[in-house]
């Protein structure tokens, strides 16, 4: 399986949650602490990948939206 920056978006997103849980629930410091050290990397690992992503498109910026095209607007 190959994994894209919107993957690893996914899961720093899911990693925010629990660690927002976890302090609800009073857990310990140390374990809070190492978590957010961890989705911190995780957060500069996931711009890094979305940023360097080898992604390609035939579209422009005169397409205009995606779910409506520019061109074919009929008054």
């Amino acid at each position: 399986m190959k994994n894209n920056g919107i993957t690893y978006l996914i899961l720093t997103s899911n990693l925010l949650v629990i660690i927002t849980i976890l302090v609800y629930f009073n857990t310990n410091f140390p374990l809070i602490f190492y978590l957010t050290f961890f989705g911190q990397c995780l957060l500069i690992y996931s711009v890094y990948r979305i940023l360097t992503d080898n992604y390609k498109t035939e579209r422009t910026f005169d397409d205009w939206y995606e779910d409506r095209s520019h061109k074919n607007e009929e008054n």
